[in-house]
């Protein structure tokens, strides 16, 4: 099966590599990509349909039906505001769309606070080679194609 996994901020799509923190420019968790979003308030999205399999303020995790599961993380290190400044929409174990609301949050804000709002979009415990037709880097929109995946 194929998973298309879509952008859930629209920005600027940024290899994962780039990404200032190893957990993720070094893949641990998996490969993907990553977005700069805008600096505007806005909601940020699923990627994909799936369950809520993991759910923090900064950072989610959905599950599709083959239990392929998305990370995506809001910025870097926002685990230190622990909770300021997101707004969490849904709960652990419901399910979404892919385009639906999950987090509210206002970057541009995280962003005069020091921090790096880059958002990793990671296919968790996935193999390189799994992932494919990935979006080039540059502009993105909310619900925009990152990457397939293949399982």
């Amino acid at each position: 099966m194929t998973l298309r996994v879509s952008s859930p901020v629209a920005g600027a799509v940024v290899a994962l590599s780039a990404v200032a923190d190893p957990v993720f420019s070094q893949a641990w968790v998996g490969p993907g990509l990553a977005v700069e979003p805008a600096l505007v308030a806005a909601d940020v999205l699923s990627p994909i349909d799936g369950v809520v399999m993991a759910l923090h303020p900064h950072a989610f995790a959905v599950a599709g039906e083959s239990g392929q599961g998305v990370l995506v993380h809001l910025g870097i290190d926002t685990v230190k505001l622990k909770g300021e400044g997101f707004v969490v929409h849904v709960v652990k174990g419901e399910s979404v769309r892919a385009g639906q609301p999950i987090i509210g949050w206002d970057p541009a804000a995280l962003a005069a606070a020091g921090f790096s709002v880059v958002c990793p979009v990671v296919a968790l415990d996935a193999q390189n080679t799994a992932l494919s037709d990935f979006a080039p880097e540059g502009p993105v929109a909310a619900g925009d194609h990152l990457f397939s995946w293949s399982a």
